[in-house]
């Protein structure tokens, strides 16, 4: 009897060690991988799970990581959002089959939240780590949980990247926050299934960048190698899911990652050197960003510039495309005909990365000229190509919108785009005569070619002559192309930029750090080296405004300091480049929130009321409080910025013009400022004043208050202009009813009349009946009678044409800068 005991002791021995054997790479229900104590390691020792802190911090992370090669390499991280503090961290699986990490007091630092219940409670639940690097949780050797699913920065081979359409569950990859932070950064991958899917890259909420759809061998614009012997991509589409993945064909081992400064690299380790090299990268230059060239426009890296028009289109905003920024895009020469077709056709560009396809229609089953029918017949249609470019093309891909994001690439698919008829004829025949001119083009241009090399010479002895700018005895010379100059005053109190470190703050001034764009030129975000944001504004190569404004502005706002004006942090002067560096608004401006349908709904009441005050008081700072006398000339919402808070901040000072003494008129012949906001006096004559402000600011209070911009408002038959109709409203009683809707909830009635009120004693027509801003301050916030205001200036269209007309008569020269 005892003899048949040991033996039972030596079997259940053997058998746990069995059991701590197989279980190196699985855990049980109940079982636990404690921090510093116990890992997982795969079958085949690949890789391991367990805690680790990367880089120099000090939390702790559960992650799957390199065990064989590369030790400590990180693929998935679990908690990346909850840290641990200490080593108190323990991941175990409880018997519903959800992988559970707890620590010290915490009981749910993290859990993985199975999407498919257990299938009985008798059935086995384990999890396992595999050779692949991933980690699933089997019931009953069914996979009801996988940590491939919810990647983070790591693309490994065999993981599905796209989306589950029974259960609606979509991978993304995200970046790091940084090298030593593996919470959620700023980048993310997605593959995008709106119209025929496609691979979107973002930065926080912004699209910057995009792999194309599949075309049956590859992506398109992403250069395929047909001699690869390494990986193999393919792509599945079905009513259960959609998505790519990558497999290796060989022992190598690879990996894909979104880098915390937002770069894809494929990444190979070399065994030789012990170390991984970059086998590939996604973005390899300017044409990889997402729609640089706008709609209908085309980016070929190998020319300068690199954006151009398609043909049969012009650029929409040419001045803006001298100056190379391309954002605006291209638009229509001659409009299509539709109807049933016959007046439209299809021009043939070859080679391409075709357009972002997230409003697009596909049909897997047409030919190519059944894909041409459909696109005809359709008026939304306007352009086509082959979804299959594999033997021969096959497929239907349809666009319906315009044609975003195309650029020229060495590949085999090309798209159709529609044209007129008649604008189709005229590039034929272009090409058909090419060849005809083309000897003689080649003669001119050999006999014409002693002329422009001499205009060269002369060019280059002219530019070694003139220095854009020099420095001398403290002071800055300027110069600019039409050889005119302005003498600057060194600023001690303010920092100078070379030009390299502001291209390294906007990332060579990126369109994808693009923010706005004014009279001035384009604005950019751009971070310093130590780390601050900032806004940067370029002065535009087609600007109306030039060196005046530009040192205009450095003078007005160099000196001023106010809570609700911008801060000028400093100047970058370099040959033809001017550029002010601002303090960044986390808000933009106040037009990007008051005049979008759904953003203005986040603007309620109190927080409108405070940004008038807020504006109040820095037009008052610049009138009176000031150690100069400023009047700002261009008040607008486009030049109201918003912080963190929605705190106001007056920007854009280069109209500006300050006064001396005890004079507050002036008199110009060059009117210049934004339709709408324009006093009258100055308008008609060119006489203005600390009132011109004042009317700007009443305009800009009935905008905020109504959320109509002035220069768009209409209202029924009547035509009224936004100044008429409020005036109109208080006269019949109605002042109410001029408050835009969506702010019922939130407003305080008689705060909101007593504004209008205020706004209506701005616009009066003669500049000596409006208030000083001192007096809109304290009416503004007291509770006192006010006096009645008399009838506004440009009560009609009718009046408002007048300031086309009568300048002229005048001998001034009206300079009209539209809101944006």
């Amino acid at each position: 009897m005892e003899d048949q005991y040991i033996h039972l002791l030596f079997f259940v021995a053997f058998i746990l060690l069995l059991l701590d054997c197989n279980s190196l790479d699985t855990i049980s229900a109940n079982q636990e991988i404690r921090d510093g104590k116990t890992t997982l390691v795969s079958e085949g020792e690949m890789f391991e799970l367990g805690f680790f802190s990367p880089g120099k911090s000090k939390n702790r992370y559960m992650g799957i990581w390199y065990n064989k090669i590369s030790y400590g390499t990180v693929v998935w991280v679990a908690n990346r959002e909850t840290p641990i503090a200490d080593r108190s961290g323990m991941l175990k699986l409880n018997r519903q089959g959800n992988l559970v990490i707890c620590s010290g007091g915490n009981p749910m630092v993290w859990s993985s939240n199975p999407v498919e219940s257990m299938q009985g409670n008798n059935s086995v639940v384990v999890a396992k780590l595999l050779d692949t690097g991933n980690l699933v949780v089997l019931d009953d050797n069914k996979t009801i949980w996988q940590s491939f699913d919810y990647p983070g920065d790591t693309y490994l081979p065999g993981m599905k990247f796209g989306k589950d359409l029974v259960t609606g569950l979509q991978t993304i990859m995200t970046s790091w926050k940084s090298p030593d932070d593996p919470s959620v950064g700023v980048y993310s991958d997605i593959h995008d299934t709106n119209g025929y899917p496609q691979n979107l890259r973002f930065q926080g909420e912004v699209l910057i960048g995009r792999l194309g759809p599949w075309h049956g061998l590859g992506f398109s614009g992403f250069p395929l190698d047909k001699t690869n012997q390494i990986y193999s991509l393919d792509f599945v589409m079905n009513e259960n899911e959609i998505y790519h993945i990558y497999k290796l064909k060989s022992s190598i081992a690879q990996r894909i990652i979104l880098t915390w400064d937002g770069r894809t690299l494929t990444l190979q380790w070399i065994e030789r050197i012990q170390d991984w090299i970059v086998y590939a990268e996604s973005e390899v230059d300017n044409c990889d960003r997402f729609s640089l060239c706008g709609a209908y426009g085309i980016c070929n890296i190998n020319k300068h510039p690199p954006c151009s028009c398609m043909q049969g289109f012009e650029p929409r905003h040419p001045e803006e495309w001298e100056g190379s920024d391309w954002a605006s895009g291209c638009k229509r020469k001659k409009p299509l005909t539709c109807g049933d077709g016959k007046g439209d056709g299809f021009l043939k560009i070859p080679g391409v990365k075709v357009p972002d396809t997230r409003r697009s229609w596909y049909n897997e089953s047409m030919t190519l000229r059944e894909c041409e029918i459909a696109c005809k017949r359709n008026c939304f249609c306007t352009g086509y190509a082959n979804l299959d470019i594999r033997n021969g093309g096959s497929g239907c891909l349809l666009w319906l919108d315009e044609l975003l994001d195309t650029r020229v690439y060495d590949g085999d698919q090309d798209l159709y785009i529609r044209m007129a008829a008649s604008e189709l004829e005229g590039v034929v025949n272009s090409r058909s005569n090419f060849n005809k001119e083309k000897r003689t083009l080649i003669v001119v241009l050999i006999t014409s070619s002693v002329v422009p090399l001499l205009f060269l010479v002369a060019y280059a002895f002219r530019k070694t002559k003139k220095r854009p700018h020099m420095k001398s005895q403290g002071k800055w010379y300027v110069y600019d192309e039409k050889n005119t100059s302005l003498q600057m005053e060194q600023l001690d109190d303010l920092q100078f930029f070379s030009l390299y470190e502001v291209a390294r703050a906007t990332d060579n001034f990126s369109v994808s750090n693009k923010i706005g764009q004014g009279g001035f030129g384009p604005v950019y975000k751009g971070v310093l080296k130590n780390g601050r944001e900032i806004a940067v504004k370029r002065l535009s190569e087609t600007s109306q405004q030039g060196l005046s404004e530009f040192y205009n502005e450095i003078k007005c706002i160099a000196k001023l300091q106010h809570r609700n004006l911008v801060k000028l942090l400093g100047y970058c002067v370099h040959e033809n480049e001017l550029i002010l560096i601002y303090e960044y608004m986390t808000n933009k401006s106040l037009d990007w929130f008051l005049f979008d349908e759904t953003r203005s709904l986040t603007l309620n009441w109190p927080q409108r009321l405070n940004i008038i005050h807020g504006i109040a008081r820095g037009v008052l700072y610049l009138h009176q409080d000031s150690r100069l006398q400023i009047v700002h000339r261009d008040l607008k919402a486009g030049n109201i910025l918003l912080d963190g808070d929605m705190n106001p901040k007056i920007s854009d000072f280069g109209l500006a013009r300050k006064f001396v003494g005890h004079d507050t008129t002036a008199k110009t012949k060059k009117v210049v400022g934004t339709y709408g906001y324009i006093s009258p006096e100055y308008a008609l004559q060119g006489h203005f004043s600390i009132k011109s402000d004042v009317f700007s600011f009443g305009v800009l209070m009935l905008e905020i208050i109504c959320g109509q911009r002035i220069r768009e408002f209409s209202h029924g038959d009547r035509y009224d202009n936004l100044l008429g109709h409020a005036w109109r409203l208080y006269k019949e009683g109605r002042t109410f009813e001029l408050m835009s809707g969506s702010l019922q909830a939130s407003c305080v009635v008689s705060e909101v009349l007593r504004s209008i009120h205020v706004a209506l004693l701005c616009v009066q027509n003669h500049a000596e009946d409006r208030p000083t801003m001192l007096s809109v301050v304290l009416m503004l916030v007291g509770e006192g009678a006010l006096p009645e205001p008399k009838q506004p200036a440009y009560f009609n269209e009718e009046s408002c044409r007048e300031l086309k007309i009568l300048p002229s008569v005048a001998g001034c020269t009206i300079t009209l800068l539209y809101a944006r």
